[in-house]
């Protein structure tokens, strides 16, 4: 087997790539009050973690692996293994990644391990796993492969509208975000990724507004969509993800679409009825 994908439980992967025994998931830990604590692997199950998280008053939060998690699912016959977490920025993810190869090497020698910091979560994830993919598929050179990812997280945009922002808010992610706006008067932050960060690019009154809003936006920044995937992470909204995938379409159009539910850590932070885009 000549590479591996490792990403963490954050990455929402179509089945078809969760069977593929390429790709390995590294689940973070779940935990809701002291009712819940569950890892987010294949038995996760979106309606018990939203009724769980619905009945506690206490803030949902999540563990992430450990480096000795990350080590041994380096441990693999695959000459070139390429990681991919959520931003560095929000989670310690990313950081056990690294701190696992480098325990893989005291322990087991030299092996081609990149470690990618997605600067984004969800969807913006499983860009980047498409994208290793098809590098790869090329015959790039392992250094070929990781700088071209390098740019293309720097060119990936990530966009999403939350119906509640509390998890993120009690969290401490939301920093470039007004959080009164977010209470008051049924408005609804529009917001972005900014270096692995979360900042607010505009608001709309309603959901149906500002998801207009962030998919105009997506518009108009979006380059060489031709050549590029449009992906479109919701929790349990397909309904709003699919108006959203109109209204980008008509404008532009892209060699793929995905719209995917999301998986346990994105339907923490997202809440029932988030949307996330990514182009």
């Amino acid at each position: 087997m000549g590479y591996k994908i490792v990403v963490d439980s954050c990455c929402e992967l179509p089945q078809e790539l969760r069977k593929d025994e390429r790709f390995e998931i590294v689940p973070l830990t779940l935990i809701v009050g002291s009712q819940y604590e569950k890892e987010d692997d294949e038995d996760f199950d979106q309606r018990e973690f939203l009724d769980a998280v619905a009945a506690c008053q206490e803030c949902p939060r999540s563990a992430c692996p450990s480096p000795e998690r990350y080590q041994e699912a380096y441990r693999t016959t695959a000459e070139r293994v390429y990681v991919v977490t959520l931003s560095s920025k929000l989670s310690g993810s990313h950081n056990s990644a690294v701190l696992g190869k480098n325990l893989y090497h005291e322990q087991y020698g030299e092996k081609d391990i990149c470690v990618i910091d997605s600067k984004s979560a969800s969807c913006g994830e499983t860009q980047i796993v498409y994208r290793i993919m098809e590098l790869e598929e090329q015959g790039l050179s392992f250094e070929e492969v990781t700088e071209q990812i390098e740019q293309f997280v720097r060119e990936m945009n990530t966009y999403f509208v939350l119906e509640n922002l509390d998890t993120l808010r009690k969290n401490g992610r939301l920093s470039g975000v007004k959080a009164l706006v977010a209470s008051t008067l049924n408005i609804k932050p529009v917001m972005r990724d900014d270096d692995g960060s979360i900042v607010q690019l505009g608001q709309g009154v309603g959901m149906k507004k500002a998801l207009a809003r962030m998919a105009d936006t997506a518009i108009e920044e979006a380059v060489d969509s031709e050549n590029r995937r449009l992906m479109i992470t919701h929790c349990n909204n397909l309904r709003s993800a699919e108006c959203v995938r109109r209204h980008i379409e008509e404008k532009l159009h892209f060699k793929e679409t995905l719209i995917l539910d999301t998986a346990g850590v994105s339907s923490m932070y997202a809440n029932e009825g988030g949307v996330i885009v990514t182009i």
